[in-house]
């Protein structure tokens, strides 16, 4: 706990003790992303299986996936995400912590200590001998960006001996310790039990929860360990710790100066002060001798699929297990025939040798700009609220402009689902102006707004604002409180808010001190309605554009739709169907869904508001 002037900073894990109020950041009790996507895995389940995997057995955890590939892995507890570390040494991370893989904490979840997350193997072919040489290693780290173990909580590895059915730990988690860098650990497998047909490893992590329950809607995700490449091979030795693999260590970014999203019509007014110059990439050499490599870039306009810009930063020397963090200069601003909204696909490639692996030289970024302001990346690692006695009024706001006169017609809160239930209480929702860097006078409120969480777009709740609020220049959204209760708001831990975030307590505003950002949007423009498929068709011929808009299309493994034209409310859902009316994916509408799950083909992708379809469009799924 690190004490500050006015506030005391809990980050992820906290002592539930009743104090003056104070912000408090702390674990998810759930996982949207996990949520939304857990549809699509109990479908696709046992369709990618195979019998063994044969050596050599590698992961790195690079694909598009939130689950583990079930090619190599038999269970989806694990999070695979790029989101809870800054230190990996490639792209994609697998998280063991205590939510499961329904998105939720564990049920057995408690104090004393409990099983959590697992992650367990294919069944591999190890039929070798010990003068084989076959070595198993991974890089593991202890918290990364959230909660730390602590010295009760561990993460071990078993080793499966086929003939015998029996799990053997062969390896346990040191004691966490402060530097949280990913350490490499080499393990020979030379005993007989296991060099067999059919032999598994599974990692395991032993989590428990704060001991004290004050307050259930503070209790969330914690002990935190994330695995990195893990290689199972013969003929190698114990020093063989060093890969021939130079990679994307961390995923791109918005490349707006200040922005990860913004309305289309906003951006055209200031895109010369918003459009950034560079697009910063972070890499690394795993290798121990100096590498080459090229950096290559190409921007798309997804509507008009057409290639807007592209250009190569030329190649480089990278020295040896060296990281390396470099902005390739941009000289271009965003551009397209479309009027009301736009969507960029930014992609960065690195060319390195024959002998390195491919998946992860590959970065994407989809730059969208449709109605709405964010600054938060759309994943949250973390829970944010004001808590303790004295919040009773408290308030918290985000500051946003707005670069010429416009409407905000709702209000996107990302709230986490809270340990049973318990920030489901009401709340203010608020408007204000400027006065001098801080909230002024108020522009709306709707008072006994109740924390909901939302099943769709990210995982954000949309909060309607039918009569619209006229804003222009600095403006702030945000809340203010009915209770003392810990409302658990979304809080992007990879965002700075840069002095954007306020929060009032016994009459003073005062900046933010946790770093990070609330997942608070607001969405501007034209009124949002309920949209019939009448309406479609005719804005369809109006506007001459698809009934949905949908890319990629053709599509391999996920889709991503753009919504803003078919208004919401909470009954929305995304149907596929195949050329025979079957129903193949139904899950709430969100941004993005995974069709991994399908076969080759052509299918229809309905929009279904209240139960009745309001729009559609074809879709071809490839290999």
């Amino acid at each position: 706990m690190i004490r500050l002037p006015v506030i005391f900073l809990i980050l992820l894990n906290v002592c539930l003790v009743r104090l003056s109020a104070q912000e408090v950041v702390t674990g998810l009790q759930s996982d949207y992303r996990i949520v939304s996507s857990k549809i699509r895995q109990e479908r696709s389940k046992g369709i990618n299986a195979v019998d063994t995997v044969d050596l050599p057995f590698f992961e790195d955890f690079s694909g598009h996936s939130i689950y583990p590939d079930s090619t190599k892995w038999l269970d989806d507890f694990v999070f695979i995400n790029n989101t809870y570390s800054d230190k990996q040494i490639t792209i994609g991370i697998a998280t063991l912590d205590a939510i499961d893989n329904s998105g939720r904490l564990y049920e057995e979840a408690s104090s004393t200590g409990f099983k959590a997350d697992e992650l367990t193997s294919q069944p591999v072919n190890l039929n070798y001998t010990p003068f084989d040489n076959v070595w198993f290693s991974f890089y593991y780290q202890a918290g990364g960006l959230s909660d730390m173990p602590e010295l009760n909580d561990s993460l071990t590895l078993q080793f499966l001996a086929p003939e015998e059915n029996k799990w053997y730990s062969v390896w346990k988690a040191e004691p966490p310790d402060s530097n949280n860098l990913f350490r490499p650990v080499m393990i020979k497998v030379d005993q007989p039990a296991f060099l067999k047909q059919g032999f598994r490893f599974r990692f395991i992590n032993y989590a428990t929860l704060s001991a004290n329950s004050s307050d259930p809607s503070m209790i969330g995700n914690c002990d935190i360990w994330n695995i990195d490449y893990i290689l199972l091979d013969r003929n190698r030795h114990e020093g063989d710790t060093v890969f021939s693999d130079v990679a994307f260590r961390l995923p791109l970014r918005s490349i707006l100066n200040t922005h990860e999203a913004m309305p289309w019509k906003q951006f055209r007014q200031v895109f010369l002060q918003e459009m950034g110059s560079v697009i910063p990439v972070h890499y690394r050499n795993n290798d121990i001798i100096v590498r080459n490599v090229t950096r290559d870039f190409e921007i798309l306009d997804v509507y008009q699929n057409t290639l807007s810009h592209s250009f190569s930063a030329g190649a480089t020397n990278i020295d040896p297990l060296s990281n390396v963090s470099y902005e390739a200069n941009l000289i271009y601003t965003f551009n397209t025939s479309n009027e009301d909204s736009a969507l960029f696909r930014v992609k960065a490639f690195l060319k390195t040798d024959e002998f390195d692996p491919k998946e992860n030289d590959t970065l994407v970024y989809f730059q969208n700009f449709s109605n709405y302001f964010a600054f938060d990346d759309g994943s949250s690692e973390g829970g944010y609220g004001i808590n303790g006695l004295g919040s009773r009024n408290a308030m918290a706001a985000y500051r946003f402009a707005s670069y010429v006169q416009d409407t905000i017609r709702a209000i996107k809160i990302c709230f986490n689902d809270s340990y049973q239930n318990t920030n489901k209480r009401a709340f203010d929702l608020m408007i204000w102006d400027d006065n001098n860097g801080v909230p002024g006078n108020v522009l709306y409120t709707k008072e006994e707004v109740m924390v909901e969480q939302g099943e769709f777009i990210n995982g954000f709740y949309t909060y309607l604002i039918p009569e619209g609020v006229v804003i222009n220049n600095n403006f702030y959204v945000g809340w203010k409180q009915r209770s003392e209760t810990f409302l658990n708001a979304g809080f992007d831990v990879n965002t700075p808010h840069a002095g954007k975030q306020l929060y009032w307590i016994n009459g003073l505003w005062q900046e933010s001190q946790v770093q990070g950002s609330i997942m608070i949007r607001p969405v501007l423009g034209e009124p949002l309605r309920i949209t019939g498929i009448k309406d479609v068709f005719k804005d369809v011929i109006k506007r001459n554009l698809s009934q949905i808009k949908i890319w990629p299309n053709p599509a391999h493994d996920y889709i991503r739709i753009d919504g803003s034209d078919i208004q919401l409310k909470e009954s929305v859902f995304i149907r596929i169907i195949d050329l025979n009316g079957h129903e193949l994916i139904k899950v709430p509408f969100r941004e993005q869904i995974d069709i991994s799950s399908l076969h080759e083909g052509i299918y229809t992708v309905v929009i279904l508001i209240d139960g009745v379809p309001a729009a559609l469009s074809r879709l071809i799924k490839i290999r």
